[in-house]
């Protein structure tokens, strides 16, 4: 039977989800401790990468199981095994066609900045002093829903046939000390969060206005947007699915 993992990892020490030579990595760590609970060699698929340094408090894998298996013994056994960074918190029997990447209809993510020094969230926020129009920036991730094709938001050399994206959500909040973006989208490029937040930070330094930044998404160049911001600010934080795949 196919079962859907909810994950959680603080991915500082890691070089992203998906396993690579000669890196550590979260897809790496999960695989080992399930192979050696099952005694064979066991491959798990998710709903996406996240790159190096990324985090994510909902992240979801598929995985097959024997009917005698009961998941939640399994998450308990897991849990035991792998790192204090990575988390299995949740499981769901699906249907045993579905998949955790091509069935996802929404994914999630949260980019947090700091305003202040703080000691601990060095590598969970991008600490950023600079003064910020809050205003213009939210003006400016508005125009998102404006807009289908994001190539100029897109690593340059990446293998997609398509570079539209549906953008549902898309606005910064003050919370404290932090300064949070939230976007959801049907799907995302590789380094799209990233690119689009240190556009907008260029916009909130009024180094550029909100009619540059449509500019630059019609323009279609990635030269033209702003830098990637660090990958220890954004969070992937939930893949939505269709209710019918539950079993």
């Amino acid at each position: 039977m196919r079962y859907f993992f909810t994950i959680a990892y603080k991915g500082s020490l890691y070089h992203g989800w998906q396993k690579q030579p000669n890196a550590v990595t979260i897809q790496q760590k999960v695989e080992e401790v399930f192979s050696t609970i099952f005694n064979q060699p066991i491959e798990v698929v998710a709903s996406g990468r996240t790159d190096s340094g990324v985090h994510a408090t909902q992240q979801v894998f598929h995985l097959d199981l024997p009917d005698n298996v009961e998941p939640r013994q399994l998450i308990f056994k897991a849990n035991k095994m792998l790192p204090q960074d990575v988390a299995l918190l949740d499981v769901k029997a699906v249907g045993n066609e579905v998949h955790a990447r091509f069935d996802a209809i929404s994914r999630s993510y949260q980019y947090k900045i700091i305003k202040r020094k703080d000691a601990f969230s060095a590598d969970q926020a991008y600490y950023f002093t600079k003064e910020l129009d809050l205003q213009k920036m939210n003006e400016a991730a508005a125009s998102l829903f404006e807009f289908e094709d994001f190539e100029s938001f897109s690593k340059v050399k990446t293998d997609v046939f398509t570079f539209n994206c549906e953008i549902f959500e898309a606005e910064w909040k003050q919370e404290g000390f932090t300064l949070v973006f939230y976007i959801s989208a049907n799907r995302f490029l590789r380094g799209m969060v990233r690119a689009i937040v240190g556009t907008l930070l260029e916009v909130g330094q009024h180094r550029i206005n909100p009619e540059d930044f449509k500019r630059i998404i019609r323009e279609k160049k990635r030269t033209l947007a702003g830098r990637s911001v660090p990958a220890h600010g954004l969070y992937l934080t939930d893949v939505k699915y269709p209710q019918e795949i539950y079993l």
